[in-house]
């Protein structure tokens, strides 16, 4: 156990200063990135189609190559499936990443010989990271689990293999943490979510784990489970050498008080920022805020500010350029063949030296009815926030707008899910009280009588879960939408 951490300790070490070295040299970085990816783009179909022998420049390269959501890229990408070769990006890739999107219907994004190390190496990255700044490398003796969809991957008449992002990437875990790693293959391949967890907490319950990897929500379904197989008091109990959870795809905030209620203590944890279409960020620091950009590993960032969305004359600007603290709209291109690609988030930057940012939200999951435009990032602040103030946990939550209530005004309403007995009059009172602190706009409403203050639906214990899988989108690298600007997902939770 001692030669395994010291190893690590020592590979932490290299890789701390490899990527201090790239933080300092971003915007070069970025620089040289772009122009090779021109340069190899320029013998691909997008590449003719778009005239990249005329591009020398980012100023170039905006003329020729407009902001792209996945729509615009499915003639090419049906190409690829059929074998064609030279489409997107030089030769074929080696994998098409299967998504469900949340803004789109079945996705399938390109995985290269030279996109994927950016997957595979970036979460790695973030482990060497929080051994080289604190020293505790006693988690890679222990056991591992990363819930996560099937490794099982399908094939295209083609030839072509294709299958979800966490089981492509488990094919390629490498062999020293093939011991430690769990589940086995076997119960990973369970299609069924609830059966899976229930096979995976039988698997785990007796196991030495000490690293835990998941989405929040689904993490959480996982220890309810365990605590209920074996009787133990809290996962400390169950696991005394438990001491680090990674996660990525929520804001893990609203979850932390009853997340640390389920283990029994505060536990450190890393937050990722993974995406079929590249691991774009990860947290490099348990004492700065943030994630560190990736800007070395394939992907070349572009941003738009949020609020000019949309607009004709609206700038696109490279990583020379953010400021601080600004809504930008993130577009990758990237040595898949994604040029200028929307994903639908949007991000911040919290601090420049180096480049670290936060996902404030989704560019088409926010809450406007009035004009109040809330986002994810004021959602997760305000329930972070009320949970505190009235001692509170909450499971999950969803923020609709009840544009026609049988009564009175209309009003924010917030469908909450909590395992314990809370107040929903003095929840919905702290969250109106912070969102009208957060958001002037929503604040002016509520003031001059537009809207009443918010009011808090509770949702059956499981409600939310029922909801996801009535939509077939239950676990894995699924999530539920935290805002919607209609009642679609309010009213399929009110009839459930």
């Amino acid at each position: 156990m001692g030669i395994k951490n010291s190893l690590a300790n020592l590979l932490a070490k290299r890789t701390a200063k490899k990527l201090l070295r790239e933080a300092t040299n971003a915007i070069e970085c970025q620089e040289r990135l772009f122009k090779s990816l021109i340069r190899i783009g320029r013998h691909t179909a997008f590449g003719k189609d778009h005239h990249f022998d005329k591009i020398q420049s980012h100023k170039d390269f905006v003329t020729r190559v407009q902001p792209q959501e996945y729509e615009y890229f499915i003639p090419y990408i049906e190409r690829i499936k059929v074998g064609e070769a030279d489409v997107l990006w030089k030769g074929k890739p080696l994998y098409l990443c299967k998504t469900s999107g949340t803004t789109s219907g079945t996705k399938y994004i390109p995985l290269t010989k030279e996109s994927l190390p950016n997957h595979i190496q970036s979460a790695r990255n973030a482990l060497l990271c929080y051994i080289a700044e604190t020293g505790k490398a006693d988690f890679v003796s222990g056991k591992m689990i990363f819930l996560q969809g099937s490794p099982q991957l399908d094939y295209l008449p083609s030839g072509m293999a294709y299958g979800r992002l966490s089981g492509i990437v488990a094919n390629h875990v490498p062999v020293y943490l093939q011991k430690n790693r769990l589940p086995s293959f076997q119960t990973n391949c369970i299609d069924d979510w609830e059966t899976k967890v229930n096979a995976i907490a039988e698997e785990t319950k007796d196991q030495p784990m000490s690293l835990i990897s998941g989405i929040p929500s689904w993490v959480q379904m996982y220890f309810e489970i365990l605590l209920k197989k074996t009787n133990a008091k809290s996962i400390a109990e169950l696991f005394p050498s438990f001491s680090l959870f990674v996660y990525g795809g929520l804001n893990f905030e609203p979850y932390r008080a009853r997340f640390e209620t389920l283990v029994g203590k505060a536990i450190p944890t890393i937050e990722l920022y993974p995406a079929s279409e590249g691991f774009i960020a990860f947290q490099d620091s348990q004492t700065h805020d943030g994630m560190w950009l990736n800007v070395n590993s394939g992907i070349f960032y572009e941003f738009v500010e949020a609020d000019h969305w949309g607009r004709p004359d609206a700038k696109r600007i490279t990583l020379a350029d953010v400021r601080l603290h600004v809504n930008y709209v993130i577009l990758l291109t990237t040595n898949a063949g994604l040029w200028c690609y929307c994903i639908g988030d949007t991000i911040k930057f919290v601090s420049l030296a180096p480049h670290r940012i936060k996902v404030t939200g989704r560019i088409k999951h926010y809450t406007s009815a009035f004009g109040e435009h809330i986002i994810a990032e004021e959602a997760d602040a305000a329930m972070t926030y009320a949970c505190q103030l009235i001692e509170c946990t909450v499971d999950e939550f969803h923020l609709a707008p009840q544009v026609n209530p049988t009564h009175g005004l209309p009003y924010h309403e917030w469908f909450v899910e909590s395992s314990s007995t809370l107040d929903q009059d003095a929840l919905a009172m702290a969250l109106d009280q912070k969102m009208q602190a957060l958001n002037i706009y929503y604040r002016d409403l509520v003031v001059g009588h537009v809207l009443q203050p918010a009011k808090v639906t509770l949702v059956q214990k499981g409600g939310f879960n029922r909801y996801m899988a009535s939509k077939g989108k239950l676990g894995g690298q699924n999530k539920l939408p935290r805002l919607s600007n209609d009642r679609h997902i309010a009213d399929a939770l009110t009839k459930l």
